[in-house]
This record gives C-alpha cells, sequence and structure tokens, in this order.
C-alpha cells in the first residue's frame, strides 16, 4: 500500500508558495498557482493538484517560463478581451483577465476571453466555476502537446484537449463537468507510473501501435481519444477553436515549439461565458427552473450528475481540514526546498 502524508490545508498551501518561490516565481505567479493547485487538491483530483508543482518547477528549471511575465491585456472589442501571458503559467493571465470578460458577457449576453502565450498545466473547472459563481454559464477549452493519435491513427496529433463547461445553480455547487477528449489527462498516466501500477485497457497504444496498460510504453506511443470518432472529433474542434481561431498554437506546434524539452504545453485557451438574463430576454429566473427539473430528473433515477464526486471530495477535505498526498510526492516537494 503507498505510504501517504496529511497536511493540514494550510500548511499544504505553504508547501506549494514555498516551492514555486523557491522555483523563483514572482509573488503574484505563486499565489494563483497555489490556488490553483489546491482546488485540485481538495477535490482530490491528484492528477491537478500539488504533483503539478513539480512539473511547474521542471518547466522552470529547464528556462522555458518567464517567472517574472506580466500579462498583458487588450479590450478586443465589445465582446473580446483578450491576454497576453507573455510566456508565464496561465492562472494569472486568466485571474487578471476574468473581470472584464464578467463585465463584457453581462453588457454583451455572451464574451469571449482568448488567452495567448501561456504555459497551462492545470484543470478548468476551477475557471468556469468563476464564472458560474457570477452567474454566468461558461465554456473553457484548451490544446495540450501532441500526445493522442486520431481515432483510426497510431501516431499522435491531437492534445489531451480538455472541455469543461458551468452552469449556475442555486446553492454552493454549479453543474460543472471538465474531460479530456482523451481517453484519460496525461497526469493520470504520469500518476499510474510513479505508482508502478498498469493503466486500463483502451487509455494508450505502444509505439508500434499496439495496445498497451504499460504506463512507460503508453508515454513513448500515443494516448487514445474517448468514444473512437466521437472523441476524435471533439478533439479537433478543440485544436481550431483553442488554437488557430485564437491565433495561437495547435498541439503539434507546441510540441515543436517544446523543442524536446519535455516540459508543461504552451498554446492558447478560450473561454466562452454567457448571461442568461439577457439570452433569456429577461426571463432567467424561470429558464432556471426548467434546468433544474432536468437535474432532478437525472438524479431521481439514481443516475449522478459531474462533478458530484469531487464536492463530495471537497466537503470532506474542509470538514478534516487536510489533505493526503503520496510520501513520494511529499518528498520531492520538499526536495524542492533544497
Amino acid at each position: 500500500m503507498t505510504e501517504t502524508v496529511r497536511l493540514s490545508l494550510d500548511d499544504a498551501r505553504a508547501l506549494s508558495l514555498q516551492a514555486l518561490a523557491r522555483a523563483g516565481l514572482t509573488s503574484d505567479h505563486c499565489e494563483a498557482l497555489a490556488d490553483l493547485v489546491m482546488a485540485g487538491q481538495i477535490d482530490e483530483c491528484h492528477s491537478h493538484g500539488l504533483y503539478r508543482v513539480l512539473s511547474c518547477a521542471d518547466a522552470i528549471r529547464k528556462g522555458k517560463v518567464d517567472t517574472a511575465a506580466v500579462p498583458e491585456i487588450f479590450d478586443q472589442a465589445p465582446g473580446i478581451v483578450r491576454v497576453d501571458a507573455k510566456f508565464g503559467f496561465s492562472p494569472l493571465a486568466f485571474r487578471l483577465g476574468l473581470p472584464l470578460l464578467q463585465e463584457k458577457a453581462r453588457t454583451q449576453g455572451v464574451a469571449a476571453l482568448a488567452i495567448n502565450n501561456c504555459y497551462h498545466f492545470s484543470a478548468l473547472w476551477p475557471e468556469v466555476e468563476r464564472l458560474a459563481a457570477a452567474g454566468l454559464a461558461a465554456l473553457a477549452m484548451t490544446p495540450s502537446h501532441s500526445w493522442v493519435a486520431p481515432a483510426g491513427g497510431t501516431k499522435p496529433v491531437f492534445g489531451t484537449n480538455p472541455i469543461a463547461f458551468a452552469w449556475p445553480r442555486p446553492g454552493p455547487y454549479p453543474f460543472v463537468f471538465d474531460f479530456a477528449t482523451s481517453a484519460s489527462a496525461r497526469g493520470e498516466i504520469e500518476l499510474h507510473r510513479r505508482a508502478g501500477k498498469p493503466i486500463p485497457e483502451g487509455w494508450a497504444i505502444d509505439k508500434d501501435g499496439a495496445p498497451t496498460t504499460d504506463p512507460e510504453a503508453a508515454m513513448a506511443g500515443a494516448m487514445l481519444t474517448f468514444g473512437g470518432h466521437k472523441g476524435s472529433a471533439l478533439s479537433a474542434m478543440v485544436e481550431l477553436m483553442a488554437g488557430p481561431l485564437i491565433g495561437d498554437l495547435t498541439s503539434r506546434a507546441s510540441q515543436i515549439f517544446d523543442a524536446g524539452a519535455g516540459v508543461t504545453p504552451c498554446h492558447g485557451e478560450l473561454l466562452l461565458a454567457f448571461d442568461p438574463n439577457l439570452l433569456s430576454g429577461g426571463h432567467a429566473a424561470e429558464h432556471a427552473e426548467r434546468a433544474e427539473v432536468l437535474f432532478d430528473a437525472i438524479v431521481g433515477q439514481g443516475a449522478r450528475l459531474p462533478s458530484q464526486r469531487r464536492y463530495a471530495a471537497r466537503e470532506r477535505s474542509h470538514a478534516n481540514g487536510s489533505v493526503e498526498i503520496p510520501k513520494s510526492l511529499h518528498d520531492d516537494l520538499l526536495a524542492l526546498l533544497g
């Protein structure tokens, strides 16, 4: 059984802040990244939690990330915000662009935030949750590196290409889903590799195109999309929407830009925000009730809504005031402190 370490929420956040600061990031970047990795850890999504501090430090050590980048905001059009992340990590760029995106969505009904030139390592659900907390529906998507083969192929073309959506609801939690268009997140395969565990069938193929459950062979070969050609088509859509549409890199171009360093992908991100009140002609409350009828019809027959597991984990983490991580990860984080 894997040996673990339990940390208080304050200690876990302090550890991430210290490790990121020691890696050379400015305080604004440290705060934005620590908030994001803690969101993943508190929700027990370990592939997007404190483990991600290691990949951030690796990208910095290899000289790929501007540790002091100051994102530049462009009020591009009545419904468009652009943020040039200046080759820094994405969370600070999102944080700075969020207020103007919300303002434009409430004014126009629909607004887009394009983040360019960012090193993106994070889950998308914390971002769309922020928009749902402001009463907006939201959609986010981003490419990555070309790790994923198209349906029927054997060579990587797509990224893991996640899509996230949020719908505001009464109570503390919105309706949210966040999933890769690949059969798994890249980080999940890496966690299996670190733990010495096989990956499930259907996640990946080896370099010769044969199915594999070996995480090492999977990372040397290609990941697979979920749902065959359906996931493949969605992945292509993300490549186009969060790449050429916003003037940024595809996953293959990001892989080339990486030049063999093997660090966190550099590319763009697209976020769309929708104001239910403007789009419904001022009848948002009435139609929100229809949405609740839909959700009741789902859970009323024993099915679950996306993110229910995460929300239960969030409540558990806050009730315990702590999170649990593998001791090997804790040791690696302490090593970053020298």
